[in-house]
């Protein structure tokens, strides 16, 4: 087994970067359209909220909550677009607790988040009509 050349390793790097920012390159990703995510219009992502949390062993761990939020009301969309911030800092807040409470070497109880965290969607957006939906709930 040969030792890693890091001169070859950065030119190759280099050029992939130099390819990418062609604008032949531009002009192609332009012409595929809008991003695409799923979940279909109503559909407002949310990125993936942590916590940490001591697991069976005794070290740390994480908690990942992946969810996102079904909003057909486009009033509504809208301003939970514009409340994404405060959106994430209030479900980080409640994961966290949650995970920090979490007794060591027990499974999250995802209904008790998906509770938790469609209250915190009600009060940030002053109204009902957006629905939590909860993705993957993972312990690490």
């Amino acid at each position: 087994m040969r030792p890693m050349d890091r001169r070859r390793f950065a030119a190759l790097t280099l050029n992939l970067a130099l390819a990418s920012a062609l604008p032949g390159a531009a002009r192609a990703s332009s012409e595929k359209g809008e991003k695409k995510f799923t979940g279909g219009a109503s559909y407002v992502p949310i990125q993936t909220v942590l916590g940490t949390m001591r697991r069976g062993d005794g070290r740390r761990g994480v908690l990942s909550v992946e969810c996102g939020l079904d909003i057909p009301d486009a009033a509504l969309r809208e301003r939970a677009h514009a409340s994404i911030p405060r959106l994430r800092s209030a479900y980080a807040s409640t994961v966290q607790t949650y995970a920090a409470g979490l007794p060591a070497g027990a499974p999250p109880n995802v209904d008790f988040i998906g509770r938790n965290l469609q209250q915190q969607t009600d009060a940030i957006l002053g109204r009902r009509g957006a629905k939590v939906l909860l993705g993957a709930v993972v312990v690490n």
